[in-house]
């Protein structure tokens, strides 16, 4: 259904008259029942804030989206408002709202104002159209420009179903995270495909799953795959076809050579079932970085969610899960019990299990998990709670995935009549056992390893642990993200699993420089940078604040000899600055929203928050140093 359909001259109201979200919601249901599209107007009315109850419809950038499916609705429409002074509607970005889309479906619309919902929203984050709705001087023009758009969507839709025979090349996108590398390599490779008139689809696995899922026909009939991912993805289905296989990285910084290679057919055939890596391009970091990332990303929310529970329950007092103190809190004990006692105790058979995983597949991952359990529970040292912890957990997971392995070549001789009992029977039995022998044998040893490191790098202190602090920070800085931003972050963890939250906090302050300081220099040095450079620098800050230290990639990749040197000072400074100050932190992630986790109070607080703010500083001045004005700004 035609958002022009459902929207006419009756149901437009070019000055409205409200000044509060909920006289928005009466004025526009009241011209809806003006106009005869409503049979009761209370009803709706009601229908409306119970989906404004469930969040608000204010999606940001002035724009809201109230919209509701009731049999109250006797004619499905639209009804547009808009407000030249701006109304508080809760919005999303927290901005005044003015222009209003009231939707209304009856029960028998088959999801047709969720149709158009989506249309909306996709409208209307192009500026230059909320601009002519903004400075429409009548009804008529208000229609012409939705119209407009929709026939320019239209064309374009059709455009591409008329080239789908032509759309060979498909390709797949993973980081370990999922949160930014995900993103910029899919949004690469479809920019760079466009420049060169090539048609593509980008499958990306981020945080939040699998979003645009390249289909069984799709994939059968394509004629190259490119797979960027650092971490496990589901290659089973492209056996058989051209797979080009590299790091998530090589999608951003190369995505011309690889589209030029999908053209030219320059890609192996992909078998599954082979230990080696087909594609030819094989990278150190594929092989043990690949597997290490794999169980680190599935480990992470973990890790994130019980530290940041635990570091809630603090607010009640350090002591308040302890039910023999004074300052004892049922709910905080709770919040300890569940982030402490349950979220981070699974963090290293999680470790384990996703690492056999990628590794062995699916029949790695229960041994895995047993033996990342062995590892946190069989000590054999007095006074060692943790057992071997992470280090344990490492060992366990690799162990784990190649002993699978190992069955698995072992097994392959069996009948066809036994295939089935494989994964059932045959794999889980042999393997936990093997790798429950193994890890019961080596973890006393590997718990005395474990606490050996810990409380020395727990016993450093003064000078020796600003050291420590100054070349994580670099590390943070050094490939924004890549092996070894995530070398320096799994050690952060590592001694978070031991109790030590001072790495983590260094670490986390200075990943958050990059970012932060190139945003700042954009601010600071204008004529050094281009207009897009500026412009990247907004979406940089909130990054920055949110610890993505990927946003600072456009950035570096313009311009690495410069903006490298500048990243890597300023996050030394930071993470030199966190151990000097002492500072610890509970929660891994998070960024600027867990500052005020820190433990010390306010005044550790404000302390961390000054390591940033100086390291961010100091490469904002340095990159500017390096930096030459440009002749177009």
């Amino acid at each position: 259904m035609k958002i022009t359909e459902l929207l006419n001259k009756d149901t437009i109201i070019l000055d409205l008259q409200s000044g509060s979200k909920q006289e928005v919601l009466q004025e526009l249901s009241h011209q809806l029942h003006s106009a005869g599209k409503l049979n009761d107007q209370e009803t709706f009315l009601e229908a409306i804030k119970a989906r404004e109850e469930q969040s608000t419809t204010g999606i940001g950038e002035g724009i809201a989206i109230p919209h509701a499916k009731t049999a109250a609705v006797e004619t499905p429409a639209i009804a547009f408002g808009r407000s030249t002074n701006g109304v508080d509607y809760q919005s999303l970005d927290g901005q005044p709202a003015h222009l209003f889309f009231m939707i209304a479906a009856s029960e028998g619309a088959n999801n047709a104002h969720l149709e158009a919902l989506s249309r909306l929203s996709t409208f209307l984050m192009d500026e230059s159209f909320r601009e002519k709705l903004l400075e429409a001087t009548s009804k008529d023009e208000v229609l012409t420009a939705i119209n407009k758009k929709e026939s320019e969507i239209e064309a374009q839709e059709n455009g591409n179903e008329e080239n789908q025979e032509d759309q060979r090349i498909l390709a797949v996108t993973a980081c370990p995270t999922g949160i930014a590398h995900t993103y910029m390599a899919a949004e690469k490779l479809n920019e760079t495909a466009k420049d060169m008139g090539i048609s593509i689809k980008v499958e990306t696995n981020g945080s939040g799953g699998v979003k645009n899922r390249l289909t069984k026909q799709e994939i059968e009939d394509a004629d190259v795959i490119i797979v960027a991912a650092d971490t496990q993805v589901e290659m089973a289905r492209f056996n058989g076809k051209p797979v080009i296989q590299t790091g998530v990285g090589k999608a951003i910084h190369e995505a011309e050579n690889l589209l030029n290679r999908a053209q030219n057919q320059d890609a192996p055939i992909y078998h599954h079932e082979e230990s080696k890596d087909e594609s030819g391009e094989k990278e150190e970091r594929s092989g043990f970085y690949k597997h290490l990332m794999n169980g680190v990303s599935n480990m992470l929310p973990f890790v994130v969610g019980g530290g940041i529970l635990i570091a809630l329950s603090f607010f009640w007092g350090i002591n308040s899960s302890d039910p023999t103190h004074a300052d004892y809190n049922e709910f905080a004990a709770m919040l300890n019990t569940i982030g402490g006692g349950k979220a981070l105790f699974l963090m290293v058979p999680v470790l384990a299990a996703f690492i056999a995983s990628s590794i062995a597949e699916r029949p790695g991952f229960a041994p895995g998990m047993v033996g990342g359990l062995i590892a946190i529970t069989v000590t054999g040292v007095e006074g060692a709670d943790g057992g071997s912890g992470f280090l344990g957990g490492l060992i366990a997971g690799f162990l784990a995935g190649y002993i699978t392995l190992l069955f698995k070549k072992i097994l392959s001789g069996l009948p066809q009549a036994l295939e089935g009992l494989k994964p059932v029977l045959f794999y889980p039995v042999l393997s936990i056992a093997a790798t429950g022998l193994i890890m019961m044998l080596i973890n006393p040893p590997l718990t005395k390893v474990y606490t050996g490191i810990s409380t020395f790098l727990e016993s450093m202190g003064g000078t020796n642990q600003v050291i420590v602090g100054i070349i994580l920070g670099a590390m943070m800085a050094f490939d924004m993200g890549g092996p070894v931003n995530k070398a320096a972050y799994t050690f952060g963890i590592a001694m978070l699993d031991a109790n030590n939250y001072t790495f983590i906090a260094a670490i986390m302050a200075a990943g958050m420089v990059p970012p932060l300081g190139m945003a700042l220099s954009t601010t600071l040095f204008k004529k050094r940078f281009t207009k897009e450079e500026r412009e990247a620098g907004k979406t940089a800050y909130p990054l920055g604040l949110c610890f993505v230290t990927e946003g600072v990639i456009p950035f570096a990749a313009a311009d690495p000899a410069r903006v490298i040197p500048s990243t890597v000072v300023g996050a030394a400074v930071t993470g030199g600055l966190s151990m000097l100050f002492n500072i610890g932190l509970p929660a891994p992630h998070g960024g600027i929203f867990v500052i005020g986790l820190v433990d010390g109070g306010l005044a550790k607080a404000f302390l961390y928050a000054i390591a940033i703010i100086i390291g961010s500083f100091v490469t904002a001045v340095v990159a500017g140093m390096l930096k030459r004005n440009v002749k177009n700004i």
